[in-house]
């Protein structure tokens, strides 16, 4: 038997979010999660691994829908159907990164709703072999792993943090996406105590990895620092376009500062 296609609404007009996925349950499908946000919309894309996601174009928080599509196409590659009461010229420009798998035309029908979705997990099921690697990892992974795994926009702002970062910093996601990195956390040099350098505008403008494996400790807003080794790289789209930075921070073994010590 089949599996049960899994899909994610994210519509910030709960009225119309309801009825979505009351015509969607009636022909057997799993409503797995709803929001109204584009910045949750990512991290719950990464949680909750959807079939499809259905997104509104116009939503209600600080990130809209085609860019909040463009990062989880690009990012983890779920698939993507767009909600929209309009569909012009500079929208279909903006949302190509995302490769949606259709548009649904508000106001719409059972029928309108039914056959999009039908059609967009046939056709992803025939393209996701051709798509290439995560650029971060698998989603699973990501969620899974056991170091701060942070995402942010081409300006340093905050637009996912894996399970085991958020309880690092010891905040909510409310607290830290869409938020400067170093408004959460401060990468500084343990010997000296001085905060490093930004280097989001390094990453941005010369495409490099930075890296910064000794003498340095991450400090939460919450204000205990841990040693750790620390990576940022650039994020490239399918057309090798900058769309983001990922920090991997990972927190030093008391064998590894004991190592370090003696060196």
């Amino acid at each position: 038997m089949a599996p049960i296609p899994r899909i994610l609404i994210v519509e910030d007009d709960e009225i119309i979010a309801n009825l979505i996925s009351v015509m969607l349950e009636k022909r057997g499908y799993n409503i797995v999660g709803k929001t109204g946000t584009g910045e949750e919309s990512i991290f719950l894309a990464a949680e909750l691994e959807p079939d499809l996601i259905l997104m509104d174009i116009s939503l209600a928080g600080v990130m809209d829908g085609v860019t909040a599509s463009c990062y989880i196409f690009q990012l983890f590659q779920f698939p993507i159907v767009f909600l929209t009461a309009h569909c012009d010229d500079t929208l279909l420009a903006r949302a190509k990164n995302a490769q949606p798998l259709g548009y649904i035309i508000k106001p719409f029908t059972d029928r309108d709703l039914a056959s999009n979705v039908e059609l967009a997990l046939y056709n992803h099921s025939m393209r996701k072999k051709y798509l290439d690697m995560y650029p971060v990892g698998e989603p699973k992974k990501i969620m899974a792993a056991l170091d701060i795994l942070v995402i942010t926009d081409i300006k340093g702002k905050i637009i996912f943090c894996n399970p085991y970062g958020l309880r690092f910093l010891g905040l909510q996601k409310e607290e830290v996406l869409m938020h400067y990195w170093r408004e959460v956390m401060m990468i500084i040099n343990d010997q000296t105590n001085e905060e490093i350098p930004d280097p989001v505008p390094e990453v941005v403008q010369q495409m490099l990895v930075v890296t910064h494996e000794f003498n340095t400790a991450v400090v939460p807003r919450s204000g205990r620092g841990r040693k750790a080794s620390v990576i940022i790289r650039p994020i490239k789209d399918d057309n090798k376009e900058l769309i983001g930075i990922f920090f991997h921070i990972r927190e030093k073994t008391l064998d590894q500062i004991k190592m370090a010590k003696k060196t």
